[in-house]
């Protein structure tokens, strides 16, 4: 493979941030001296993201992928697409700035014994309905998969691609949330598996994609399709 790590950043509607996220994870992945891959899918935004995001076209770590809107959930996967492919490692984080880049570097120097590392968000305020979608989250996890990941769908996570590979290509393109999946297989499938406290903090800048009524129907979402599809890791073999 190309790189050491490759990270997933969907980006949707963040025109007044993305300019300084994109260059903070920039600055911290080379500080780590890791060869990396930064990959960042526009998922159709409305405002001046795309423009923004054309700053980064010529840089030599940086790609920048231009997509049709399909939400958070599809974007995702079109990332970790490209990043098994790239990448002995990958990432995903948000692009919102909630759980700051720096904080990667815990994930990354732990990495060593285990085969994904979650960051678990701390002191993170939710209003009740993405309390709510946490909840659902967790609690369908562990009835389908068990237990192992303590914040199941946290956009802080790092992953062999080995692992990681198998189980998107048992995932539907359209699902919802398919990091809460991912953690399932992984706990359910036996991996290493490390949860480490990052502080989180609110959205400064832009708005949530997913407000009001439509949270509580996007749990229901979440919950029906961890349900139906339950992707496995494939039983290990010695490294």
């Amino acid at each position: 493979m190309s790189y050491d790590v490759a990270v997933v950043m969907p980006v949707y509607n963040e025109q007044d941030c993305i300019d300084f996220v994109v260059r903070s994870w920039l600055d911290v992945l080379s500080g780590t001296g890791a060869s990396f891959l930064l990959i960042v899918l526009n998922d159709g935004s409305r405002d001046g993201t795309e423009k923004v995001l054309a700053g980064f076209r010529d840089h030599p770590r940086c790609r920048i992928v231009n997509k049709p809107n399909s939400g958070h959930g599809p974007t995702i996967l079109a990332g970790y697409a490209i990043a098994v492919q790239e990448a002995e490692w990958v990432f995903q984080c948000d692009s919102d700035d909630e759980v700051e880049a720096r904080h990667f570097v815990d994930l990354w120097e732990a990495r060593k014994d285990y085969d994904a590392l979650f960051g678990t968000r701390c002191d993170r305020h939710q209003g009740a309905g993405r309390a709510l979608i946490s909840a659902v989250s967790r609690a369908t996890v562990r009835l389908a998969f068990g237990r192992g990941v303590t914040d199941v769908n946290t956009p802080f996570r790092l992953m062999r691609s080995a692992l990681l590979a198998p189980i998107i290509s048992q995932i539907p393109a359209g699902t919802f949330a398919p990091n809460v999946l991912i953690s399932g297989a992984l706990a359910g499938g036996g991996a290493r598996i490390c949860n480490l406290p990052v502080p989180h903090r609110g959205r400064r800048t832009g708005t949530a994609s997913i407000v009001k009524w439509k949270l509580v129907k996007s749990a229901s979402r979440a919950f029906l399709q961890t349900l139906c599809c339950r992707p496995r890791l494939p039983a290990r073999t010695d490294d």
